[in-house]
């Protein structure tokens, strides 16, 4: 007399074992802790206005330092200094971007990105 219903021949799924899946999962798991730990830890630098402001940003996206050059610094035209400031931080946010879709590309997971 067979057994209906459950999975033929025990815990698997499509050919695949239910507990390598589950520690491919696991491995894949604490890869990817590991590679956000490591982005989290670098920081990103970008400059805008020649060299006339700097800022490092973390991998978490937190704003770290911003230096300004005092010639940039011109009480008549607070408008430029403030547009090299946004520019230059969106610059250092983008190469966070750009590694973690490098970083998190690899896995390749719908909805994760």
């Amino acid at each position: 007399m067979s057994k209906r219903g459950g999975f033929p021949g025990g815990a698997s799924f499509g050919g695949m074992n239910i507990n390598k899946l589950m520690k491919e999962a696991k491995k894949m798991q604490a890869d990817m802790e590991k590679s956000q730990e490591e982005l989290t830890a670098k920081e990103f630098e970008a400059t805008a206005g020649g060299g006339a402001v700097t800022v490092k940003v973390s991998g978490a996206k937190e704003l770290k330092e911003i230096k300004i050059q005092k010639d940039a610094v011109d009480a008549e035209d607070v408008e430029m200094l403030e547009d090299l400031i946004l520019t230059c931080v969106n610059e250092a946010l983008k190469k966070v971007d750009v590694a973690q879709n490098a970083s998190f590309g690899k896995y390749n997971i719908p909805g994760l990105m």
